[in-house]
């Protein structure tokens, strides 16, 4: 409590002296950063139509990817995983359908390698490493940026192996009020299946309405102020249709069932300059029904329940040439586990971070930029008892600019960890961009890649089938990439190729019968990830224009552990050769259609890569369609898995075949003078 309350009176101080300072600058040079112009070029934090950000790069010269919020209302995806599967071809493996666990995977680093962030803020749990996907509402995300590969610069953030992914929900609302609601439901494939006893069992037509989702958003903004609200509901059994391979059959998913419920709200008040002051929160509830097995008929139950709160200040004319952000947050989060048998589980677990992040523009074409983030977290679990953490860093980043054509980012984070046996580790990173014409850009990384291990991962003790490992060191790596962006006419092409080196990555292997942690990982991953689309414009008839998309994505990945080399050719587990994504997108007036065609080539599930247990590629065909009824409703449509494929994400967890959504949504403005 005495750390909590130091970090707690030292923020405070550094926003009152950040007050004052401000304060104290000449009115005469606030009028002159007033322009929109000086704001768009030099310091985009909050931006009317792109949501919050945080003082960072204007261009990263990282590979950068945008999901806007046009694109989830046209998708409707279920969950998260599936809007960043759908939109960016981003791999996940999922343990079943709505509610269930799915791992989200980039440039071959699963979810506890990947660094997600909530309006600028990390989230991942100190306890497990991940960040739990279900408890975000995709209709209050404004937008997510996602970046690839390690070591990023943009935030600066710790533990980013395969890239960060920022979800940002604050917005600068219109003049006026605003009101929004939508409903959902999601239909599965009704049909005769066989019982585990034999019994033929006529279709359920009940699974028409297997899952539903309400939400409801609402918000108001004045001259100086801008407040929201929105909360959602969602109720699915996950009663699918399935192909039991072991008895050669069909069976339907029971004891899978699942609800959960979330709010959030924001407030947003302006000051002289530009600055602002932002107060956020959420708060998420969940209840599931989680089998034991994927073909199991006992079920254990699981309890989620998580809510973060944030204070920002964001002052983008700090003194002439100078921005700042600083932030305080709580999260919280508490996770219960009750099996069919024994014991129950509980782990409850409290994080307060601190960030400061800062940006001068020195000189012409010459910008520092520095900051640092700590976090201080208390777990108190019925496994590992309670234990604290003090973790963060400082960074420093130069973006020099010699020409207007190139761009020099060198930087470098120092990181420290009070549990890790290397306390306090340099992450450098070194990045390059060339801007050779209006349609052309090259850019060049070289990174450092760095994580600590988790609670988990240290401290699970020795007693059942699994134990931690207190002497793990932390993940390290190096990586390279060299990306391409062009534009000719209404041909638009982006590509990037990238190869990273892992050594001591934690990986838990069973040993004696006991499933234990060590640092055995070694591999090697080389890849490209390209996209080409064309803009083709309509003269005649009610489509506008149509849009073909090719996305492809090529990975060799090499396990260099348990005594293989590159000659074995072992690939990592659960990474696809090959993946690609053509898509047709075919927009009118009032509406869209949008088509895809999504492949992803053999997997393996072991380090061994046996082909006995090998899950064999899959294709899949979605469909969703848009129509904008007049200024206030929407209908929306999507069949997912339209071929009705029998696949497996996850080695024995079978997937759901067709799925139909069918849904509205009610969006309401009062007339107002628009920012």
């Amino acid at each position: 409590m005495r750390r909590i309350f130091i970090v707690l009176i030292g923020c405070i101080l550094s926003l009152y002296s950040v007050h004052l300072a401000f304060s104290q600058t000449d009115g005469g040079e606030l009028d002159a950063v007033q322009g929109e112009s000086f704001f768009d070029e030099y310091f985009p934090l909050m931006e009317d139509e792109e949501g919050l950000t945080v003082v960072g790069t204007r261009e990263s010269v990282q590979q950068m990817k945008t999901i806007t919020k046009e694109d989830i209302e046209r998708i409707q995806p279920p969950d998260l995983a599936a809007l960043l599967q759908e939109t960016l071809n981003i791999g996940v493996v999922r343990r079943g359908g709505y509610g269930n666990a799915a791992d989200i995977n980039m440039r071959g680093f699963d979810s506890d390698r990947i660094a997600f962030l909530i309006n600028g803020i990390p989230a991942n749990s100190a306890r497990s490493g991940d960040f739990e996907i279900s408890q975000i509402d995709l209709n209050s995300i404004e937008r997510i940026e996602v970046i690839y590969g390690g070591s990023d610069s943009k935030y600066n953030v710790s533990g980013a192996l395969g890239g960060v992914i920022n979800i940002i929900t604050i917005k600068k609302r219109k003049r006026g009020l605003s009101l929004s609601g939508g409903v959902s439901n999601v239909s599965m494939l009704p049909g005769k299946y066989y019982e585990k006893d034999g019994r033929l069992e006529n279709p359920h037509w009940e699974d028409l309405a297997d899952a539903q989702n309400i939400n409801f958003s609402g918000g108001y903004s004045a001259e100086t102020f801008s407040a929201s609200a929105g909360i959602f509901a969602n109720r699915a059994e996950n009663h699918f249709l399935y192909w039991d391979k072991y008895f050669d059959t069909t069976r339907r998913k029971t004891n899978n069932e699942m609800m959960d419920i979330g709010a959030s709200v924001s407030f947003i008040k302006d000051f002289a300059g530009l600055s602002k002051l932002i107060l956020s929160g959420d708060i998420y509830n969940g209840d599931k029904n989680i089998p034991t097995s994927a073909y199991a008929e006992i079920h254990g139950k699981q309890k989620d329940f998580y809510t973060r709160q944030n204070i920002m200040l964001d002052m983008p004319a700090f003194r002439d040439n100078m921005a700042l952000e600083a932030s305080l947050s709580h999260n919280w989060e508490v996770l219960g586990y009750e099996p069919p048998t024994g014991a129950s589980s509980l782990h409850d677990e409290h994080d307060i971070s601190a960030i400061n992040r800062w940006s001068w523009d020195a000189l012409t074409g010459l910008t520092l930029r520095a900051g640092w983030d700590y976090r201080y977290t208390t777990l108190d679990s019925t496994e590992i008892g309670k234990r604290s953490q003090n973790d963060g860093g400082l960074y420093l980043t130069c973006e020099l600019s010699p020409t207007e054509k190139f761009l020099i980012i060198p930087s470098i984070k120092t990181v420290f960890n009070s549990n890790s046996v290397l306390s306090v580790v340099p992450v450098p990173k070194l990045g390059f961009a060339w801007f050779a014409s209006p349609d052309l850009t090259i850019k060049n990384n070289y990174f450092r890649s760095f994580k600590y291990p988790a609670f988990n991962d240290l401290y699970w003790p020795a007693q059942g089938e699994y134990a931690g490992n207190p002497d793990l060191k932390p993940e390290d790596g190096w990586g390279a990439d060299l990306g391409a962006y062009f534009r000719y006419k209404i041909i638009n092409i982006e590509s990037s190729f990238f190869a990273q080196y892992t050594n001591d990555s934690i990986h838990w292997a069973a040993n004696g019968g006991v499933w234990r942690p060590s640092n055995v990982g070694e591999a090697a991953f080389f890849g490209f990830d390209g996209k080409i689309s064309v803009d083709i414009p309509l003269s005649k008839g009610p489509f506008k224009k149509i849009i073909p998309a090719f996305s492809y994505q090529g990975m060799v990945s090499r396990l260099l552990s348990y005594g293989y080399g590159f000659a074995d050719e072992k690939r990592i587990p659960y990474i696809p050769d090959v993946k690609f994504v053509f898509s047709v997108d075919i927009p009118w007036k009032n509406g869209s259609l949008l088509i895809s065609a999504n492949y992803e080539g053999k997997r393996y599930t072991d380090t061994v890569n046996s082909a006995s247990t090998a899950l064999e590629p899959v294709f899949l065909l979605n469909l969703n369609v848009n129509q904008k009824i007049n200024d206030n409703l929407n209908f929306f449509a999507g069949i997912r898995n339209l071929l009705n494929t029998g696949y497996e994400s996850f080695a024995e967890y079978p997937m759901p075949g067709i799925t139909v959504t069918l849904g509205a949504r009610v969006n309401f403005e009062s007339i107002g003078e628009h920012r």
